[in-house]
């Protein structure tokens, strides 16, 4: 019975050390096993601990320096339950805010805000031209379940917003909008700051079954690269003015309309 009573004590006292040893371990210990779950991303000039910590440098699979961040993880991670505080800088992206893992793969945000230089998103080419300037977001709240906005209240700016092109480099000027979203349906509105070389307004309905466009477009000033721009999505009117309505998927199966 004592040597019984000397291995429990034993093992007690070793528990005891791995939960101390867990509680502030070294975010630097903790890189090795957390490696495989970054995606090619490496951290670098680690301070602090797994729960309270940062990193001077974040790299990108190929070495580049994409910024610095830092968090604060809560001890409830190791229960399931996972709340995260976050924030991210960078010379091309920024995103700080508060996260809490739910069930069911679900996720919410609260005070999110997020900006991006799309001249970094060199991979992202639309048919209508690849976007230039700085998008940035401004989320209240968003639920998410697999990367989609099941709920979501947010406000969006894209300034000094541009398209580049083959033969053209569009100035649209300074664009803002809101994106909600309400049971997985994501309803976005734009307008432009009303001093810019485009006149637009619009909305779109997007959900995983199909989407909704209603917009206007309409030069401003004598730009020749923007009109041959908005002649490609349709014959302006009189006045050069453009109204654009178009659906795809499930919303143009019941509009008996289609995509252009």
């Amino acid at each position: 019975m004592k040597i019984l009573r000397k291995i429990l004590a034993a093992v007690a006292v070793l528990l005891l050390a791995a939960a101390l040893l867990l509680w502030w371990l070294p975010a630097r210990w903790a890189m090795p096993l957390l490696q495989p779950q970054l995606h090619g991303l490496r951290l670098q000039e680690l301070g602090g601990t797994v729960w309270n910590g940062s990193a001077g440098q974040v790299l990108s699979s190929a070495g580049r320096g994409l910024g610095h961040v830092q968090w604060q993880l809560s001890h409830r991670a190791l229960f399931g339950r996972a709340e995260l505080q976050i924030d991210f800088e960078g010379p091309q992206f920024g995103l700080r805010g508060h996260m809490q893992q739910l069930p069911a793969s679900q996720s919410a945000w609260s005070d999110l805000q997020a900006h991006v230089d799309l001249a970094a998103l060199a991979d992202l080419r639309l048919p209508l031209g690849q976007p230039r300037g700085e998008l940035a977001l401004n989320a209240r709240h968003a639920l998410l379940q697999g990367g989609w906005p099941l709920e979501l209240q947010a406000d969006w700016q894209w300034r000094q917003a541009a398209l580049h092109m083959k033969n053209d480099d569009v100035a649209l000027g300074d664009l803002h909008g809101t994106l909600a979203a309400q049971g997985g349906v994501i309803h976005a509105e734009w307008q432009d700051d009303g001093q810019g070389p485009l006149r637009t307004t619009g909305k779109l309905d997007l959900s995983l079954l199909g989407w909704r466009l209603g917009a206007e477009l309409q030069s401003r000033q004598n730009d020749p690269a923007l009109q041959r721009w908005i002649a490609t999505l349709g014959r302006p009117a009189a006045d050069g003015t453009l109204h654009i309505a178009r659906s795809g998927g499930m919303a143009a199966a019941i509009t008996g309309k289609t995509a252009r």
